[in-house]
């Protein structure tokens, strides 16, 4: 065999020892051929409203995944020629970007981004060779020519790779517009919902601030000159996302604090932000205040609120002043969950309606407080491993942390978090691998019946994010007007 040859191996993921394998196979086969349910994710619905084809094996695996540009980043590679913030790259210098991934593959040993990507060249496009700079022109050329073929198109994909559910992440003045036609075509029958995402209308520090709520109103057919309108220009547009077909909002901010301040305070900071005069403790204050008000809203409106705070964005001021946000220079930071959101439960956690999903690229607080929390408040769940930390390892060690205190039933099922299209069936794969790998161990261990370990395999694809999210359940639609 050539030493450019090369398969991934059928049991990749899961356990060594092979009388825990033989029964983490039979638990990965339940779950491997079920439907991708993906509650949270960056794909841009006009992908496959236009179901234009794919341009080249650049637009697809590089350019948009800051998992692969930060790497070769930090090796020296400018992100201007992995086609980071230039718009469509032209044939040479696609293929310049495609030669860099090349010459830099070696420094993805052992990373999930290789995992993932491996596993896109051999199932997607049933290449069989190991990439290097020896082998880069040729797989180009090989992915470049599926690429031009129909059932290689984001929608022919979409339905191989057995997409029921896909969710955008979408700007609250968004009018939907590809959603709309989407859910009005045909000759589409996937899923493809939007998702609220308010983070910047919610950050009075912000130089924008006045404009950005001045956009708000605009949507909402609202004067936000005021908090009370504003707070009502958020209810309303809240409205419409879900008269849409969204099920959830996200939230990113510095921190969980979901601190109210007495209405007048609240109002009186509003009008300092819109005037740009308002203090950075003050800014804080208020932020945690409007983020208090988002949980109230859901309790009434019944979107699932998904917390992913923690992360100190576009560390590099130069970077984000040439590239934009998103290219990998998001840093995490320390959090406190149980102070953050101590507040919002104590309004609204034991509200029937509320449902909120707590996410954290801090391991340590899996264990300390995330499943505490979604141990004992009936609206909290524990959400998946994401970011720096949706690797095979911290998976597992996830499943660790948390199934002693919840199981599996309080978790939010596996969040993909990705723009790069094609990664999702490999992402999804290997969650399952994981669960079949974790599931088996408790079962060889004597710690579950094979009985409760099968039937929380069947479960965990596609029943848990649909409970947890409040999706339909298999075979009927999201539609639209969700109320």
């Amino acid at each position: 065999m050539s030493k450019d040859a090369y398969t991934p191996h059928p049991d990749r993921l899961l356990p060594t020892d092979p009388a825990v394998r033989e029964i983490a196979r039979g638990l990965y086969e339940r779950m491997r051929d079920q439907p991708i349910i993906s509650p949270h994710g960056h794909v841009d619905p006009r992908l496959l409203l236009d179901d234009e084809p794919f341009r080249d094996p650049t637009s697809l695996f590089i350019t948009p995944d800051h998992y692969v540009n930060r790497l070769m980043f930090s090796r020296g590679v400018d992100l201007a020629d992995l086609g980071v913030g230039r718009g469509p790259l032209d044939e040479a210098d696609s293929r310049t970007a495609w030669r860099l991934l090349a010459e830099h593959w070696h420094a993805y040993a052992g990373t999930p981004s290789r995992l993932w990507i491996e596993h896109e060249f051999h199932e997607v496009f049933g290449l069989e060779t190991v990439l290097s700079p020896a082998t880069a022109d040729d797989m180009y050329d090989a992915i470049a020519e599926k690429l031009s073929r129909p059932e290689f198109r984001p929608r022919a994909l979409f339905e191989r790779f057995g997409i029921q559910v896909l969710a955008t992440t979408d700007d609250p003045v968004d009018d939907l517009a590809p959603h709309t036609a989407l859910a009005e075509d045909a000759s589409f029958t996937g899923s493809v919902i939007p998702t609220f995402r308010p983070d910047k209308y919610l950050e009075p520090a912000r130089p924008d601030f006045r404009e950005l709520t001045e956009a708000l109103g605009e949507a909402a057919g609202e004067d936000t000159s005021t908090y009370d309108g504003y707070t009502e220009a958020m209810r309303r547009r809240r409205l419409y996302f879900r008269d849409h077909g969204a099920v959830s909002t996200d939230h990113a901010h510095t921190d969980p604090g979901t601190t109210r301040l007495p209405v007048e305070d609240a109002r009186r900071l509003y009008l300092q932000a819109r005037e740009g005069s308002i203090a950075a403790a003050d800014a804080t204050a208020l932020r945690r205040h409007l983020l208090a008000d988002q949980a109230r809203m859901a309790a009434d409106d019944g979107l699932v609120m998904t917390l992913h705070p923690a992360v100190l964005r576009n560390h590099h001021q130069g970077i984000f002043d040439s590239f934009g946000p998103d290219v990998g220079f998001d840093i995490p930071l320390p959090v406190d969950y149980v102070r953050g959101v101590q507040p919002m439960l104590n309004d609204v956690g034991l509200d029937p309606n509320f449902r909120t999903v707590l996410f954290t690229i801090d391991e340590t607080v899996f264990s300390r407080e995330i499943a505490p929390l979604a141990g004992v408040y009936p609206s909290v769940y524990a959400g998946a491993p994401w970011w720096f930390i949706d690797a095979p390892d911290a998976i597992l060690r996830y499943r660790r942390a948390v199934s002693e205190t919840i199981g599996y039933s309080r978790t939010s099922g596996f969040i993909d978090d990705t723009r790069a299209f094609c990664s999702i069936p490999a992402r999804h794969d290997m969650a399952r691998r994981l669960d079949a790998n974790h599931l088996s161990t408790l079962v060889a261990e004597h710690r579950m019946r094979h009985e409760d370990a099968a039937a929380i395999a069947e479960s965990v694809p596609d029943q848990q994010p649909r409970e947890v999210f409040k999706l339909p359940s298999a075979g009927t639609s999201t539609g639209e007007d969700q109320s």
